[in-house]
């Protein structure tokens, strides 16, 4: 949808989403989730692995345990999944989303504080951000072991803004998944979300958010004189 120009407050900081917003991430992990099910005996079935996506952290175990059945070690298969991310991460370095650098960019010119909320692993997060050459925009990082309640709970968007100093009315957030962008919502973040394995769902879309196609939209409303 196209922005609103006349909405041209600037925000006082800007929470992103790691994996699928920032990072172009999708791809590795498919991959290294493909290896992982082998490496715990079973068999890489890519309708079950569809069907994690956007999910939270739960429910994806309720998935792979009704589709693989209770012999699937949950958590030997989320270590063999980490450590096979690594190793490919390795050797096809992570992407940055379309737009993703500018905008970084644009929001450190502006001085705009800047957070990830994100639903990976804090060893994850700090390593993939270093490696993109994007850590030092980010004052806070927010990830799943910071906070009792996960995405869809506002609770990873409500501390990222207090980290940051901020109240989360003031705040913008960038989102990929619905998951994501319902945390964001209720949170009273000003939400962006920009699809990227699968466009919003209609319950989603009635929340009244921003849908774009890239982190290049956003650089229109940093540019235009705040009102």
């Amino acid at each position: 949808m196209a922005l609103d120009l006349e909405q041209r407050k600037r925000p006082s900081g800007v929470v992103f989403d790691m994996d699928g917003t920032l990072l172009d991430t999708e791809g590795p992990a498919r991959a290294a989730f493909a290896k992982a099910i082998v490496e715990v005996g079973f068999e890489f079935d890519a309708v079950v692995y569809d069907r994690c996506l956007g999910t939270t952290f739960a429910e994806t175990q309720e998935i792979l345990v009704a589709a693989y059945g209770k012999g699937l070690d949950t958590e030997e298969l989320q270590r063999a999944w980490t450590a096979n991310f690594f190793v490919i991460r390795d050797c096809a370095p992570i992407e940055l989303r379309p737009g993703i650098a500018e905008l970084l960019q644009r929001l450190q010119q502006l001085d705009i504080a800047m957070a990830v909320a994100t639903s990976n692993q804090r060893e994850i997060c700090e390593s993939s951000l270093s490696d993109c050459g994007i850590r030092q925009y980010f004052a806070h990082l927010v990830c799943v072991e910071d906070v009792r309640n996960p995405k869809p709970a506002p609770d990873p968007y409500l501390l990222a803004a207090a980290k940051l100093g901020k109240q989360s009315a003031d705040c913008w957030a960038l989102e990929d998944s619905d998951i994501g962008t319902r945390a964001a919502v209720e949170s009273g973040m000003r939400t962006f979300q920009i699809p990227d394995a699968r466009p919003p769902n209609e319950s989603v879309l009635a929340l009244g958010h921003e849908v774009l196609a890239s982190a290049s939209e956003l650089l229109a409303l940093l540019t235009e004189p705040e009102s």
